[in-house]
């Protein structure tokens, strides 16, 4: 069976963990989309990076990275709307997502300093929402916000 029996009904987090989870989804596969299927996945259009004479590797890369988010985001909103269950370790893997793309950014690999992609500084914001809700998703809360 290609989707097994719902766990709504045993999770025991906040619900708005779930929303925010949702919405997390949307947010990866709307980008994911633009880096697959844009003509330039984005790397000038959005990111307003000189591709330069390595062109078709960066955009094949975006294409590559796209069609990850894509699955990636479908997966996060199965378990935002089916598997509830599992809405505290899929935050948890956002969030080291995101911790490791932060340290990437900035510390490892800071590359071209001058002019970053948007998503640099989202995921800046994004962190500690991340946190926050992962952390509402483990209090267990059974009255507020309960599914």
């Amino acid at each position: 069976m290609l989707f097994p029996e719902s766990t709504n009904d045993r999770y025991e987090g906040c619900l708005a963990s779930c929303h925010f989870l949702a919405v997390l989804a949307v947010l990866t596969i709307v980008p994911g989309s633009i880096h697959a299927f844009l003509p330039d996945g984005g790397a000038v259009t959005i990111a307003g990076l000189d591709l330069g004479p390595a062109a078709t590797t960066i955009i094949g890369l975006f294409a590559w990275a796209g069609a990850t988010q894509i699955v990636h985001g479908l997966a996060m909103l199965a378990v935002a709307l089916r598997y509830r269950t599992l809405v505290p370790l899929y935050l948890a893997l956002v969030l080291v997502e995101r911790a490791v793309m932060t340290l990437n950014w900035w510390v490892l690999k800071p590359g071209d300093t001058v002019h970053r992609p948007p998503e640099v500084y989202a995921t800046l914001v994004m962190m500690p929402l991340v946190a926050w809700f992962l952390g509402q998703s483990l209090r267990g809360d059974r009255g507020r916000g309960r599914v």
